[in-house]
């Protein structure tokens, strides 16, 4: 199928785009970056845009950038560019091990960090990595610039805190702790596709004690869900099995699992309890620190 007809505007600066969306704020318009949601969805025509605003020009939106205690990554910058950064591999290595899960190679090179977390599908990995990072989003409008963390920034399935005036134009995720390891893993159809479950695990400890627990899980709810239950269980902890299952018990127990076609809710639920006590225990032998 082809989309239905729409305007194409290509501004050439970050001030131009901002002002075709707030031009443009009562109409359906949206915004072309990688286009690897986008236009799939255009061709099929679930989505309709009247204004197709293609800020591809916008080459200082693509950048990757260490500032004190955070690494800043442009909305425009490519998934292959993240994924290969040597400031992501050295501060951020969650997110460069996640990227292992993240589509195909042709398509992380032209697909955007910043396309990818505002279209916010439950499934993908980068929203559920930045959700368990404690990441903050930066949004701009011609009206002003504001700051949102990620337990604000998802809202739904598709949703996120970007108004249809406003521009997502920069990323920035925290340094973890010196002392911490990590891990993600997920469990897909195919290598490539959305995850069935997914799970990111940031642990720092120090002499066998849990110091801090980042975890996040995606595709089982409408969102990237904060594993607020596992983390309260691990940190102050002794590292130990019957601690790591007992925090991944405590937190299936706080989730409604959902059926799917071709997938049962018991099938999700034993997946992410397995996915947690995994990463929790790579994690931690990650940060060299398990009993």
């Amino acid at each position: 199928m082809k989309p239905a007809p729409f305007d194409y505007r290509r501004p050439a600066t970050k001030a131009e785009a901002l002002r075709l969306l707030s031009d443009h704020r009562d109409d359906d318009a949206k915004i072309l970056a990688g286009g690897q949601s986008l236009v799939p969805m255009m061709n099929f025509r679930m989505a309709q845009p009247t204004v197709i605003i293609d800020i591809n020009l916008l080459s200082d939106l693509a950048f990757v950038e260490e500032r004190g205690e955070c690494i800043a990554i442009g909305a425009l910058t490519r998934h292959n560019d993240v994924m290969r950064h040597p400031l992501v591999g050295a501060h951020v290595p969650l997110l460069a091990m996640a990227y292992e899960n993240v589509a195909h190679h042709t398509i992380r090179n032209r697909g955007t960090i910043g396309g990818n977390v505002v279209h916010a599908d439950a499934a993908s990995e980068v929203p559920a990595v930045l959700t368990a990072l404690d990441a903050e989003f930066v949004i701009e409008s011609t009206e002003g610039v504001r700051v949102v963390g990620a337990d604000d920034f998802f809202l739904g399935v598709f949703t996120t805190a970007v108004e249809t005036h406003e521009l997502l134009v920069e990323i920035r995720i925290p340094r973890p702790n010196a002392r911490a390891g990590v891990s993600f893993e997920e469990v897909s159809l195919r290598k490539g596709d959305f995850a069935i479950v997914s799970v990111a695990v940031e642990i720092a400890a120090d002499d066998g004690q849990i110091e801090s627990a980042r975890i996040a899980i995606g595709g089982v709810e409408e969102r990237a869900l904060r594993a607020e239950a596992a983390e309260q269980a691990l940190v102050g902890a002794s590292l130990s099995d019957d601690v790591i299952q007992a925090a991944a018990a405590a937190q299936i127990d706080a989730i409604s699992f959902f059926d799917a076609p071709g997938l049962s809710a018991a099938y999700r639920r034993d997946t992410a309890k397995a996915l947690l006590e995994r990463n929790i225990r790579a994690a931690a032998a990650r940060a060299g620190r398990m009993n």
